[in-house]
């Protein structure tokens, strides 16, 4: 099997070093290649790709900004393996990745496969704070921490493999962004292909994000889950209302509180204060478990308060997602 790893960037020079640092290092010795597609940055990472020409079989290319899931399909059009690799360009890769990747394959043949993404020591506080919100079991993150049944996954892109065949016949990621991956993974389900976790196969995810810009990032996720449901009506779980209802009993439990019934309140202390804990013994700092209630927190709210607007709008209210949220879109070159 031959694989392509493609990796979108968009103003990300430093990370992609990094990115390709860890790929120099793979234990891997089969034959594969790298491709670098530029997404339009005013700060590109050529010169990168250009060091690593003796280390890797890479190809670097640059085109017009049109988002993340347009700049896989370019990659994947122009590649020569007939299994894509796809990752983020803030990911680094342990040195079995391909190995684990190519055995894994092995074993469960699959046409689609997402793997899961974890933290580094040498990663901030914060970064490691957002990495246990987004990967704990004990929010929504589970999911990317592994925790999800091997079967009916719904691979992330920052760490996806698929098929040329899966590729060819999907026409590969659509133009929304966020919610690209689960889009084209439903699409491939409705064509009867299948997709599976390989818990095995990590990433460290070094997310070079703000507090404000990771709300924003939730926020947008929320968003379009129901636009998701809106195109694919018979993908609708009910845990995509989790985070709705957290926040909203949160608000009533505060309200309740004040009127003298702090019961319901005692439960969402009892919650912050385990992950409190299970944060602060994974990541053996008590400043990072504080800091994880912030980026527990920040996830519910700007995920359950996305939902929420964007469920108003696009359900009841039957606008266009386009029309809705613009911004989540781009515009197909």
């Amino acid at each position: 099997m031959y694989f392509t790893v493609i990796v979108p960037v968009y103003n990300r020079p430093d990370e992609v070093h990094d990115l390709l640092t860890s790929l120099a290092k793979q234990t891997y010795t089969k034959p594969y290649e790298v491709l670098i597609v530029e997404d339009g940055s005013t700060l590109d990472c050529k010169n990168e790709a250009k060091m690593f020409e003796d280390f890797l079989n890479i190809s670097y290319y640059y085109k017009e900004n049109s988002g993340p899931g347009d700049s896989r399909n370019y990659g994947m059009k122009r590649a020569k393996g007939d299994y894509f690799l796809i990752l983020d360009s803030d990911c680094i890769l342990p040195d079995n990745y391909l190995e684990e990747v190519d055995k894994s394959l092995d074993e469960n043949p699959v046409d689609c496969f997402g793997g899961v993404d974890s933290a580094l020591d040498t990663f901030s506080h914060m970064q490691k704070a957002i990495n246990f919100a987004m990967t704990s079991v004990l929010t929504t993150g589970g999911v990317r921490g592994g925790s999800e049944k091997l079967g009916k996954f719904q691979p992330r892109s920052f760490n996806m493999g698929i098929s040329r065949k899966a590729f060819e016949a999907s026409g590969g990621f659509g133009n929304i962004h966020p919610g690209e991956d689960p889009d084209l993974t439903i699409r491939l389900w409705k064509m009867g292909f299948e997709t599976r976790l390989f818990g095995n196969v990590s990433v460290f995810h070094k997310r070079r994000i703000s507090w404000k810009n990771y709300h924003t990032q939730v926020s947008k996720f929320g968003k379009v889950r129901p636009i998701l449901d809106r195109w694919h009506p018979g993908y609708f779980k009910i845990t995509f209302l989790f985070p709705t209802l957290f926040i909203l009993g949160l608000i009533s439990s505060v309200v309740l509180a004040v009127f003298g019934f702090p019961w319901l309140f005692s439960f969402y202390l009892a919650y912050f204060l385990l992950c409190f804990i299970v944060s602060a013994i994974q990541n053996r700092s008590l400043r990072i478990g504080v800091m994880s209630l912030r980026a527990v927190f920040t996830q519910f709210f700007g995920y359950g308060t996305g939902y929420l607007l964007s469920f108003w709008k696009v359900i009841i209210c039957r606008k266009k997602p386009e029309k809705a949220f613009p911004y989540l879109f781009f515009k197909k070159k």
